[in-house]
């Protein structure tokens, strides 16, 4: 049996998964990025991580490739508007991770590589054009036109984390202003509810005990509404027939959807469907087996074969 190997490098958790060349999955597992700990070391626990996974359910089979979804932006030298892992910029994923391996590896941005998975086998399957959505510990969006995934002049298309929150800071460098990303992103909103608590929390903490604490409270609905002005705008400008949602924040839906909803049926002209993802928390690892499959030459690039379905070989 031959086999592939989809690795997400996320800010917070690292997804791994094997699947068979069919499209099985076999196992899946997840282990913290530890982002703080500096993107070799990252690096260098994911590889571990795939390898062990790789002997523990298919020794003795073939890898044929491996497929890598990460945060920011990939290039054959580093890993570029990825700050959340430190020294993220001087890894080259693909040139560290074939020799290991001794196989063909591809790579795409995590929040490119879910929309593609979303657009083959999920929510927005059919849908022309269509945008996903990522709140995960950072912010990103994936326009998506006749199936395939707009990358933009540099690669860069979609990375609206990088957003203007005001007109204060046009004409102003990137690193000397605020940006979206800093308020409205997981981090962000645990950044916030840590500061009004005085003890560190996470952005479900945050949500969850908000309906019972004015203070964050306020914070969500400052986040929610922050959000909702910036997909009206993206909406506008895109004209998607709709928006799916996916990331670790897509757990807070029941939070999400109502007012992000108004907020598309009010403001745009043509207002889109908006959906929770179908995958909406491994998206980016599916994408990342989706990548392998390419890679191997068993998945043409407009295939209809999804690396989705798991096995009870499945690990945690």
């Amino acid at each position: 049996m031959e086999t592939v190997l989809g690795i997400d490098f996320g800010g917070s958790k690292t997804a791994l998964a094997v699947s068979d060349l069919d499209g099985r999955r076999l196992a899946e597992q997840v282990i913290p990025t530890r982002a703080a700990d500096g993107g070799k070391t990252v690096l260098e626990r994911g590889i571990s991580a795939g390898r062990d996974l790789l002997g523990r359910v298919a020794p003795g089979h073939r890898l044929a490739a491996v497929g890598v979804s990460t945060i920011g932006i990939p290039l054959g030298r580093g890993v570029l508007l990825a700050p959340a892992i430190p020294g993220w910029e001087d890894i080259a994923l693909e040139a560290s991770i074939a020799p290991v391996f001794g196989v063909p590896v591809r790579v795409a941005t995590d929040v490119k590589a879910a929309a593609t998975a979303e657009s083959r086998w999920g929510a927005l399957a059919g849908t022309d054009p269509g945008v996903y959505v990522n709140l995960g510990t950072g912010l990103g969006a994936a326009v998506v036109v006749r199936g395939r995934v707009l990358e933009g002049a540099h690669g860069a298309s979609g990375e609206i984390g990088y957003n203007l929150v005001s007109s204060a800071g046009v004409g102003r460098e990137i690193s000397s202003r605020q940006m979206l990303e800093d308020d409205v992103s997981g981090m962000g909103l645990a950044a916030a509810g840590s500061r009004l608590l005085g003890r560190p929390v996470t952005a479900e903490q945050v949500f969850a005990a908000a309906p019972g604490d004015p203070g964050l409270d306020a914070i969500v609905r400052a986040f929610v509404l922050e959000l909702g002005h910036h997909l009206v705008n993206l909406a506008i400008a895109v004209d998607p027939a709709r928006i799916a949602v996916g990331g670790g924040m897509a757990r807070a839906w029941e939070h999400l959807e109502r007012p992000l909803g108004q907020a598309l049926r009010c403001g745009v002209p043509f207002p889109p469907e908006l959906v929770l993802a179908a995958h909406p928390f491994d998206a980016p690892l599916i994408g990342a087996l989706n990548l392998a499959a390419e890679a191997a030459g068993t998945q043409p690039a407009d295939g209809d074969r999804s690396p989705v379905n798991n096995t009870d070989g499945r690990e945690t």
